[in-house]
C-alpha cells in the first residue's frame, strides 16, 4: 500500500473540479465587425483619438494612420507619431494590409514583419466614414480613430461603449494627445 499524504488526498477532488471548470469555460464570442466596409472609401488619413496601445505606441502623440489602396488590392499603410510629446522624435511604421477574402472588407491581416500578419478588424465605421473603431479578436489592442483630430464627448462615449460591449477592458484605453487646431 502506497503512502499518500493526507493533504494531497484532500486536494485531489478540488484539483479535478478546477480542471473541469476550466475545460468547460467557453471562449469569448467572435469580435463583432461591420457587415460591409467600402475599402476604397476607408482609405486616407485617420487620427488616432484613443487606443489600447501596442508597446511601440504607448507614449504616442499626434498619431495618424494613413491608408492607400494599391493596384493589387493591398493596403499600404503609414503610421506616424511623435514619441513622448509633440516635439518628440517622429516614429514611422509602414505595415501592409491584406483584406481577408469573404470578409466584405471588415477583416484584414496587417503585416509588420514578413511573413507574420496581425489581426485587424473594422468593428465600426460610421456612414460618412469619419469615425472608426478597430479591434483584434484577442481583444488586446484597439484604436478609436477619426478623420479629424478630435471627437465630441458624445461620439467618444459611443465608441468606448461599443468597445466595452465587445468585451474589451477599458482600463487600458489611453487618449492619444493630438495638437490643438491650427498647429
Amino acid at each position: 500500500m502506497k503512502c499518500v499524504p493526507e493533504g494531497a488526498r484532500a486536494a485531489a477532488p478540488m484539483l479535478i473540479t478546477a480542471l473541469l471548470l476550466c475545460a468547460c469555460r467557453t471562449a469569448a464570442p467572435p469580435l463583432p465587425v461591420m457587415p460591409q466596409v467600402d475599402v476604397p472609401r476607408f482609405m486616407g488619413d485617420w487620427y488616432v483619438i484613443a487606443s489600447i496601445p501596442t508597446r511601440a505606441e504607448r507614449d504616442a502623440y499626434a498619431a495618424v494612420e494613413s491608408y492607400r489602396l494599391d493596384k493589387d488590392g493591398r493596403v499600404l499603410t503609414t503610421f506616424t507619431f511623435h514619441r513622448g510629446g509633440f516635439a518628440g522624435p517622429l516614429k514611422r511604421y509602414t505595415p501592409v494590409g491584406f483584406v481577408t477574402a469573404g470578409s466584405n472588407g471588415a477583416v484584414w491581416g496587417m503585416r509588420f514583419l514578413w511573413p507574420f500578419r496581425a489581426d485587424y478588424r473594422v468593428m465600426y465605421v460610421d456612414g460618412l466614414y469619419t469615425q472608426t473603431l478597430i479591434g483584434r479578436e484577442k481583444r488586446d489592442y484597439a484604436w478609436l480613430m477619426a478623420r479629424t483630430p478630435s471627437l465630441s464627448p458624445e461620439d467618444y462615449q459611443k465608441l468606448t461603449t461599443l468597445l466595452a460591449a465587445a468585451g474589451y477592458d477599458l482600463r487600458g484605453l489611453r487618449r492619444v494627445p493630438q495638437p490643438p487646431a491650427g498647429h
